[in-house]
């Protein structure tokens, strides 16, 4: 795994509450995850919360705007100095529900760099896509979106989740041999660019993971650890994918 210290994250997407904040707080003091980096992605209201707490956690979003007359979106300048060192990009979700294009995702990776944000880039197919044979040629644009704007280089401070639209929350999930795949894919595409950056860059993956698949997940060679939705609800399951995280670190 070269240098990379394996990360595992949950999105709690609109769910969550303070109670959860402080028993999850709780959870993750008691348990060892010296050798992995573990981040929470709770709704805005709740993150001064999480940082109380002694969580790490990060914003599941940012603006590409400045300060303005932006109602309901969060500047990335706010989040970073609320003390967040993280933030989603371009969730399925947003990029779906909310229509936000490749150029998007690429103007808020960017803003949240100008702001001390690590971005955690989500890139990923649809099941149609995939029944087409354009995994591939979609995770590619996705990623190039942010390359063609920012530079390789860009990516030193970021991390890409790959996560494949037709398992985040159907319970559904790519085989780790799948998931593998695409993971060396997008390492290997990265790499012909630079492959100092390739080696370095936490790949992780997303899409139904749960604590009875994320042995074999993580046990992959490309796959530095998982954006983890539903499971990242339940404190004790969360904990057995970050112990998964542990033995493969």
């Amino acid at each position: 795994m070269a240098s990379r210290k394996p990360i595992v994250a949950g999105n709690w997407k609109m769910n969550g509450s303070v109670e959860l904040i402080t028993t999850m707080a709780e959870t993750l003091k008691s348990a060892s995850n010296n050798n992995i980096d573990v981040l929470i992605f709770p709704p805005f209201p709740l993150l001064s919360k999480a940082l109380e707490a002694g969580i790490t956690a990060g914003s599941q979003t940012v603006s590409h705007e400045n300060a303005g007359a932006f109602t309901g979106e969060v500047d990335a300048k706010l989040v970073s100095e609320l003390g967040c060192k993280y933030t989603l990009v371009g969730h399925s979700e947003r990029r779906s529900i909310y229509g936000e294009s490749n150029d998007d995702v690429a103007a808020k990776f960017e803003k949240a760099q100008q702001h001390n944000l690590m971005p955690i880039l989500c890139v990923g197919e649809s099941e149609a896509q995939r029944e087409q044979g354009l995994t591939e040629s979609v995770v590619s644009e996705q990623i190039n979106a942010v390359i063609n704007k920012l530079g390789v280089a860009a990516l030193v401070n970021s991390v890409i989740a790959y996560e494949p639209v037709w398992a985040i929350g159907t319970g559904k999930t790519a085989s780790p041999e799948q998931a593998q795949q695409v993971h060396k894919f997008i390492r290997n595409e990265i790499a012909a660019l630079d492959a100092v950056v390739a080696q370095n860059i936490a790949l992780l993956y997303g899409g139904s993971v749960n604590d009875q698949n994320s042995e074999l997940l993580f046990a992959q060679a490309d796959i530095d650890g998982g954006l983890i939705g539903g499971a990242s609800l339940k404190p004790d399951a969360f904990i057995n994918i970050c112990n998964s995280a542990q033995r493969n670190a």
